[in-house]
């Protein structure tokens, strides 16, 4: 005879409930003793949100912070280790307030939730909860989304004149153009003027085909990308035929006088000391100037003559004046661009 002894199966402690979470009905965060954690979600529709089109998200997660990640009726269960795990359990409270702010998620905030800064700047408030310094554009909300994101907003909001530096992809014209875009519509400022050199990779205006818009529009391009993510494109089209949006090279700024406007100066790597001088001294009454480049990025034959670098360390000593520096860990576009940056500014420390 063959005895089987017979195993009791110990299913893991649950240890804890979230705090934060307590209060909320929607949203329950459970701990176990295995390092695994559930979130509870009762809001299908919230539900279906976060875990995507055939648990898309959920398998983004996944595969970016190495747990695994299970969906069992209304939770959502992190099994690895115990550091990836909470890590996972932030960009998930993250993209729940994603959603309750916006009404929906993107592919953006799923690579933006493991986000290391953006987690490490939400851990001591209710990350369930709306967040602040969001931008209200006409198609979408925009939603400052690193410790440097939001602090350039409010730099946007308060400053007249703010320089930011950093690589692509950290936000620098989006959010400009988003504040910008705000203030037009709430009648804050009357008009809104784009602009950035018109050098690249050695062409020169005189040698593209074309009448003057045709020329420069190309250069433009990524400001009319912001516009039209943020605004309907009839409405841009109507605001720039009736002047209260300016798309321009740099060049067409000398002589003017900036009133009642809010003027965006972007890839000012390409523009000279002295052709930076020149934009910011256009300022005048209620009016806004932004600077925004990538010192790594120069088109300029002679990389020494940009003026970007060297307006940065003249300028920072006035008050009145916003400087924002941003790096590798504000990148918000897929985790590997963030890598291919830090990679070539830690070749460029190196060589330095």
């Amino acid at each position: 005879m063959v005895f089987i002894k017979q195993v009791e199966l110990k299913r893991p402690k649950l240890v804890k409930l979230n705090k934060q979470n307590k209060n909320d009905k929607e949203v329950s965060i459970v701990y176990s003793s295995n390092n695994s954690i559930s979130i509870n979600i009762f809001n299908n529709k919230l539900l279906m949100e976060i875990a995507g089109s055939f648990d898309n998200n959920l398998k983004e997660l996944e595969k970016v912070s190495g747990s695994a990640i299970y969906f069992r009726g209304n939770s959502i269960v992190i099994k690895g280790q115990k550091g990836a795990n909470e890590k996972v359990k932030d960009a998930i409270e993250y993209l729940i307030s994603r959603f309750r702010s916006d009404k929906k998620i993107d592919r953006n905030d799923i690579i933006t939730s493991l986000n290391r800064d953006m987690i490490k700047d939400t851990k001591n408030q209710s990350t369930i909860q709306p967040l602040e310094e969001v931008i209200k554009t006409p198609k979408r909300s925009v939603i400052p989304r690193s410790k440097k994101q939001k602090e350039y907003v409010r730099a946007l909001k308060t400053n007249k004149i703010i320089m930011s530096l950093g690589p692509a992809g950290t936000g620098k014209t989006y959010l400009a153009v988003a504040v910008a875009l705000t203030m037009l519509l709430e009648k804050k400022v009357e008009k809104i003027i784009l602009s950035r050199p018109a050098v690249e990779a050695g062409e020169r205006l005189g040698f593209l085909p074309g009448d003057m818009k045709e020329k420069i529009d190309p250069y433009l391009r990524p400001l009319y990308d912001s516009l039209h993510d943020l605004f309907d494109y009839d409405k841009i089209q109507r605001k720039i035929e009736s002047g209260e949006i300016e798309i321009a090279p740099l060049a067409f700024m000398r002589g003017r006088t900036l009133k009642n406007s809010f003027a965006i100066l972007d890839e000012a790597q390409n523009a000279t000391r002295t052709q930076i001088k020149m934009f910011l001294t256009r300022i005048g009454e209620n009016s806004k100037l932004v600077v925004n480049g990538d010192p790594t990025q120069i088109d300029l034959p002679n990389k020494r003559e940009s003026g970007l670098i060297e307006s940065q360390k003249i300028l920072e000593g006035i008050n009145e004046i916003s400087i924002i520096n941003f790096d590798h860990n504000d990148v918000i576009r897929h985790p590997l661009v963030t890598k291919i940056v830090e990679a070539y500014q830690k070749n460029s420390n190196d060589k330095g």
